[in-house]
């Protein structure tokens, strides 16, 4: 079976003390089931219009695991995470 690799996942430095602050499971899980659906495929979240200077932003919103990634995807398809949020 051939196909495209998982994007490689980064975080901005004020994701990652996002990260540190999170204590609950299901924030935990919450948040990785919405990191594997953006490593697998980039372009799932929605354009967040913007300053065309820079990466182009976009949102993922799972509603069921209630959680929002920020995120941009570089030209070599690293996913730099900016922020995510409880729904």
């Amino acid at each position: 079976m051939t196909g495209r690799r998982r994007a490689q996942i980064a975080f901005s430095d004020s994701a990652a003390k996002q990260l540190e602050s999170l204590t609950g499971e299901h924030q935990i899980h919450a948040l990785d089931r919405a990191l594997v659906a953006i490593s697998v495929d980039p372009e799932i979240g929605e354009p967040i219009p913007g300053d065309t200077t820079h990466p182009e932003l976009r949102q993922y919103a799972d509603e069921i695991e209630r959680v929002r990634v920020l995120y941009f995807v570089t030209a070599l398809r690293t996913v730099v995470i900016w922020g995510a949020q409880e729904l």
